[in-house]
């Protein structure tokens, strides 16, 4: 049996420095900033075998794919907000789920990590849909937007000023907690087991784990899409 930090020792097979500090940055993650990269390459990868030959009679599985995820999402963003403030959007909330979803999963391949099981990664994901929250607000409402901090009382300026702020630290601790926990016990079962960490880097518990973690990294994907979807809705609803 061996404990979890043999076990990721065991599965370092790359020579990953746990941090390192840069000039002007501080300390960072080579590790996450490496996987974040892989992810972003397979993503652009996957777009363009599924887009570069279209067809509308007899579209590829790949297509198929991309085109139901799209309308799925589409969906969500009309149900939420305005015909015409969702159609700009789109782009941003499929790119955001795509990436989310490859995150998660990239945890799922040996040796390799989810960059979503960083709390950097989700922290600064988070921070970004906060912001644009604001700036979505501001733009279609105006000086107006500052309304709802106190409604329907002054008197509620403070709740509704936490409860702003929290919006990003539990959209990114869900996602992070999560990721993070499934890593966590595939390094257990690793553990448990004994020499399944040497054998073919981790194969055997990442089977073992596959299917409950796929269904964990859709569904998360999912939560934090529709969480930015219901944000920049409320934020931009017209009030009647």
């Amino acid at each position: 049996m061996k404990s979890i930090h043999e076990v990721e020792q065991t599965l370092n097979v790359w020579g990953f420095q746990p941090q390192i500090t840069v000039p002007l940055l501080g300390e960072v993650q080579p590790k996450v900033i490496v996987m974040t990269w892989i992810v972003l390459i397979l993503i652009a990868l996957f777009t363009v075998a599924a887009t570069r030959s279209m067809k509308v009679d007899r579209p590829g599985k790949l297509q198929l794919m991309v085109e139901e995820m799209f309308l799925f999402l589409r969906g969500l963003v009309y149900e939420n907000m305005d015909y015409k403030k969702g159609a700009g959007l789109m782009c941003l909330i499929f790119t955001l789920f795509l990436f989310l979803l490859f995150c998660n999963l990239w945890g799922l391949v040996p040796t390799m990590m989810s960059p979503t099981a960083s709390v950097n990664t989700t922290l600064g994901m988070a921070l970004t849909v906060f912001f644009l929250v604001q700036v979505l607000g501001f733009r279609y409402k105006g000086i107006g937007f500052l309304k709802h901090f106190i409604q329907p009382s002054v008197f509620f300026l403070p709740i509704v000023i936490i409860e702003e702020l929290s919006k990003p630290i539990t959209l990114s601790l869900r996602l992070y907690g999560n990721i993070f926990a499934g890593e966590v016990l595939i390094a257990v079962l690793l553990g448990l087991f004994g020499l399944t960490a040497d054998l073919l880097g981790g194969f055997v518990a990442s089977v073992i784990w596959l299917a409950f973690s796929i269904f964990v990294g859709f569904v998360q994907a999912f939560i934090f899409t529709m969480l930015t979807i219901a944000y920049i809705g409320a934020a931009t609803a017209q009030d009647h």
